[in-house]
């Protein structure tokens, strides 16, 4: 994907954006408090950035449904992962900030200003990292193009299996133009691991030994049961559709795609000699601001790296004091904390048969868990996501390196939402542990956090495909919580055990990634922390310390989010009173769209300031 302000969801930009087809009616909001001529020309200028965005990333116009009709063409390109697309994706975001900027902010209330700050913000922090860093592609996102959990090799195969559509012979066509492309945005990746190579980036050692175990499995993997051949042989044949685009698929695989991958191999094989074990980017060129604008980039806050830290300490000590209580209340009395949760994570009565038809039901029963709690959400909230939910598992051959995530259905309706989960080992996943996810990932989480603004006719379209993690994530957090306070471990006190431990993990997930990438922590000393105070098994606990190392600052959203959503939901009852209704308040947060804290802070005054 072009960069993180586009994510998986979204909606359609309109006819006037250079040509892309409009999706839904309901588009125009009043806009009383601003300037008419400046709210139209703000209106424009974030309808052709959705144009221009999308002509840069194919893969974000398959998954809002727009490669249709004058824009089929995109459904056979991929984003373009070398050195001169990454100069023109930032070109354009230098441009964008350029133009909105001429946008006469002074001109603009009420959720016109939401939109400009909202924009304004996201372009800002990526321009001033285009500028500033010459390695990571663009932006602050991750300093490693290619990783355990960066890199087309593990997205682009899943991508094309879950979201490419196969619905005739046009649709295999483009499916096998894509696999063409896939080889070279291989290649692609490979020139700008090169470049970063030269400046004196790449990746610590337990990085490159994890992405080589994950890139040898598919390398090694027979051609006809590869991700990309089976999944368009699998649906060809279910639509009785004959021609030889298995055999065709197999060939580009073994001609093109392969080789490629062999190419990505053959380059991490000849760093890993030469790679250092020192795991946090302090020790890239200008490491310390690196982490500083990826801090600001994923949390939307202002916090620095030694308040985050701070935090971090206070929050993990807060919340074990709280299981502690509930832990004791249950029989669990023997040992810290992070000792009787790893008692529980091993007890057997909790775990499911590491079988796949074990697994296959576990996903049923989390069905049912979302059927339960969508049953209560007309009480808490005003607005229901129409868009369904499915639950499926991570593919197995990059579950090694993934962590369960949501991504958005089609606005039309032609691919539902899905919460992927990890079931890699379910000794990682305790049935105690399991509600908490789903409600993060799913309902009231992700799922409906996503989906009720994506269904919002109020919202411009750019708005609605753009993301900010201390937002998006920090609901998700605040979603478990919320859901303790909808009844759903009313009777069932170890599941609550199960929502502390993983609020107490984002706490954990402050002190860790500022300790990596500030206080220079190494990464066995972060993984020591994270199972003494969490009990997860070693391998969970190795997975999240690596990502961390990956992603500086992406770990620290999801709590300094939800330490905000707290903060601005007390601040409008207190001013509020009586007259405070749940439903209203998550209604004005949700409705608004993803933003960033700082403009989040700002719609909540004006909320207090309406209901008033």
């Amino acid at each position: 994907m072009i960069d993180r302000r586009l994510l998986l969801g979204g909606v359609a930009a309109t006819a006037a954006a250079a040509g892309l087809p409009a999706l839904a009616a309901d588009q125009a909001r009043p806009s009383a408090a601003s300037d008419p001529a400046e709210a139209a020309r703000l209106k424009a200028l974030m309808d052709a950035f959705m144009a221009e965005d999308l002509r840069l990333d194919p893969e974000t116009a398959t998954s809002l449904g727009l490669d249709t009709g004058e824009l089929a063409w995109m459904r056979s390109r991929l984003t373009d992962g070398s050195l001169a697309g990454h100069a023109r994706a930032k070109a354009l975001t230098s441009s964008q900030l350029a133009r909105l900027r001429q946008v006469r902010r002074q001109a603009l209330g009420g959720m016109d200003a939401v939109d400009y700050d909202t924009v304004e913000a996201s372009l800002a922090v990526e321009d001033e990292a285009d500028r500033r860093f010459a390695y990571g592609g663009h932006g602050a996102d991750s300093p490693y193009v290619l990783s355990q959990i960066t890199g087309a090799y593990q997205s682009t195969p899943d991508f094309m299996d879950d979201q490419h559509p196969i619905a005739g012979k046009a649709d295999a066509d483009a499916y096998l133009s894509r696999m063409e492309g896939f080889a070279r945005q291989l290649d692609g990746e490979i020139e700008v691991a090169r470049h970063d190579q030269g400046l004196g980036v790449i990746p610590p050692d337990f990085v490159i030994d994890r992405a080589l175990d994950q890139m040898r499995t598919l390398q090694d993997q027979p051609t006809e049961t590869t991700t990309l051949v089976a999944s368009l042989t699998r649906r060809l044949q279910a639509l009785g559709i004959a021609g030889g685009y298995g055999q065709q698929a197999g060939r580009i695989y073994d001609e093109a795609v392969r080789p490629a991958l062999q190419r990505q191999v053959a380059l991490l094989e000849g760093w890993r000699p030469r790679a250092v074990h020192d795991a946090g980017v302090w020790r890239l060129p200008d490491g310390g601001a690196y982490y500083a604008l990826a801090l600001k980039s994923y949390t939307t806050s202002a916090a620095s790296p030694a308040e985050v830290h701070r935090l971090g300490l206070e929050l993990v000590a807060s919340l074990s004091a709280e299981a502690d209580g509930l832990m004791k209340s249950q029989g669990l009395a023997q040992g810290t904390v992070g000792a009787r949760l790893r008692v529980m994570f091993r007890d057997p009565k909790f775990l499911t048969p590491n079988t796949d038809e074990a697994k296959a039901r576990l996903v049923e029963s989390l069905n049912a868990k979302v059927q339960a709690v969508e049953a209560k959400l007309p009480g808490w909230f005003g607005r229901i996501p129409k868009t369904k939910l499915q639950i499926r598992r991570i593919p197995k051959a990059t579950e090694l390196g993934a962590s369960s995530h949501y991504t958005s259905g089609a606005l039309d309706g032609s691919r539902p939402a899905i919460y992927w989960i990890n079931l890699r080992d379910t000794a990682e996943s305790p049935s105690w542990l399991l509600p908490t996810i789903t409600f993060h990932e799913g309902v009231p989480g992700h799922h409906l956090q996503e989906s009720v603004s994506r269904e919002a006719g109020e919202l411009p379209l750019l708005r609605k495909a753009m993301g900010n993690s201390g937002y998006a994530e920090g609901w998700a957090l605040y979603a478990e919580q919320l859901a303790v306070e909808m009844g759903m471990y009313a009777d069932d006190p170890l599941g609550h055990i199960g929502q502390l431990h993983d609020a107490l993990l984002r706490a954990v997930r402050l002190v860790i990634d500022s300790g990596l990438h500030d206080q220079r922590w190494s990464r066995e000393q972060s993984i020591a922390y994270f199972g003494e105070h969490l009990g997860d098994p070693d391998t969970a606990a190795v997975q999240e310390v690596e990502r961390y190392c990956v992603w500086p600052g992406q770990a620290c959203a999801y709590m300094l989010g939800k330490m905000e959503f707290l903060r601005l939901r007390d601040r409008a009852r207190k001013a509020l009173g009586r007259r405070f209704d749940i439903r209203a308040f998550h209604d004005a947060v949700l409705l608004a769209g993803d933003m960033p804290l700082t403009v989040l802070d700002r719609r909540v005054d004006d909320y207090i300031a309406g209901a008033g």
